[in-house]
């Protein structure tokens, strides 16, 4: 599966133990995020947190929610992920379901749809594009289970019992695999072609995206050299992009929108994940300051544009000193104007749509993902 190499690196020393960690769509170092956030969710008629519920009640599910009970008291992420569904009230863990309401809403109902379509919306989205986002989150969300997966063979007995994470393993794997079996069976209940060749195709590029991290996390050579920036970019969009994009997409596809409405959204889509990546890669050098600061990836957008501007033999004498290193040279100034560029860009985007609540909320948000 998906299971590879996870390097992490503390401001005092490497340490790679096999645990992977798990990035959520959470909130951004913004103060006024959740407020952003809460707002928009206002507007689309309900929180977006509870859109997974008919899955997380279903029979399958509550099987699977049964044996992962069993994990209770080991160490494996899969347990911290479950708990974050269930108790983070204030990370917004549902971002890419609200992103794809809102921008249902802000395009509202094309020319080309039928009166009798337009009768079917509700709060100005179709039912269609509610079950779309509901799918999405649910593609995000196993792929989120199956990134938890640890890599035993990094697994020492001081680490905890091996049982209990390769139990863990196979309860990440079946769990995701039901996850995606599900959103994948909604999609084909969408009954648009181009819909489902857009989401098929955006699960591939995920899933792409994941084996290059996992490649070049698991090459030797990879503390020493890294992805460069335009690798970044074209992993980032990947894993983190492609989704959400692509999801806006079909969204402008199932009102049954031009070309150019799809491509705006599209682009709305991509900027926003890009920025999202770039602020929560920046989180652990834009802090504040207080007690020892936390790992952060070798393949952050900091380290990577830290490691290009100061070469190859900088970079070697650096690795144990890196947190300081990055912040006190170009590498965290870098990111910072690229998340600002693809935040602008989001807001650029969106400036075709009619002016709205909805649209004034993707503003806020696209907004929010450059304050630090």
């Amino acid at each position: 599966m998906l299971a590879a190499k996870w390097s992490r690196l503390s401001y005092k020393a490497l340490s790679s133990r096999g645990l992977r960690t798990v990035g959520l769509f959470s909130s951004s170092g913004s103060s006024n995020w959740t407020k952003v956030v809460s707002d928009a969710e206002k507007i689309v008629g309900y929180p977006t947190s509870f859109m997974s519920l008919r899955c997380l009640l279903s029979d399958e599910f509550s099987n699977v929610a049964m044996h992962v009970r069993k994990l209770v008291g080991t160490q494996h992420p899969l347990l911290n992920t479950a708990r974050g569904f269930v108790y983070d009230s204030k990370n917004n863990l549902q971002m890419r379901a609200l992103i794809i309401l809102l921008i249902s809403k802000a395009a509202g109902p094309s020319h080309a749809a039928s009166d009798l379509l337009a009768q079917d919306m509700v709060s100005g989205i179709y039912p269609s594009q509610r079950n779309l986002a509901e799918i999405t989150e649910l593609i995000h969300t196993a792929f989120l289970v199956h990134r938890g997966i640890v890599n035993l063979k990094e697994w020492t007995d001081s680490d905890g019992p091996l049982k209990d994470m390769q139990f863990g393993n196979k309860m990440a794997v079946l769990s995701g695999d039901f996850l995606l079996a599900y959103a994948c069976t909604g999609l084909a209940q969408l009954d648009n072609t181009e819909v489902f060749e857009l989401i098929s195709s955006a699960i591939g590029d995920v899933v792409q995206g994941l084996y290059c991290e996992n490649y070049s996390n698991a090459e030797e050579s990879s503390l020493a050299e890294g992805p460069n920036i335009a690798t970044w970019e074209e992993q980032a969009f990947l894993s983190h992009g492609s989704l959400l994009a692509k999801s806006c997409q079909a969204a402008m596809e199932l009102a049954k929108h031009d070309k150019e409405a799809q491509r705006l959204a599209y682009q709305y889509g991509k900027h926003l994940s890009l920025g999202h990546k770039l602020n929560s890669d920046l989180q652990p050098f834009v802090k504040s300051s207080v007690g020892e600061p936390g790992p952060f990836s070798l393949s952050a957008a900091p380290v990577v544009f830290h490691r290009h501007f100061v070469g190859k033999e900088r970079w070697h004498q650096q690795l144990q000193q890196l947190l300081a290193a990055v912040k006190s040279e170009k590498g965290v100034s870098s990111a910072v104007d690229l998340c600002c560029y693809h935040g602008n860009k989001a807001l650029e985007a969106i400036q075709a749509f009619p002016s709205s609540e909805a649209r004034s909320a993707l503003e806020n948000i696209a907004s929010a993902i450059t304050k630090f």
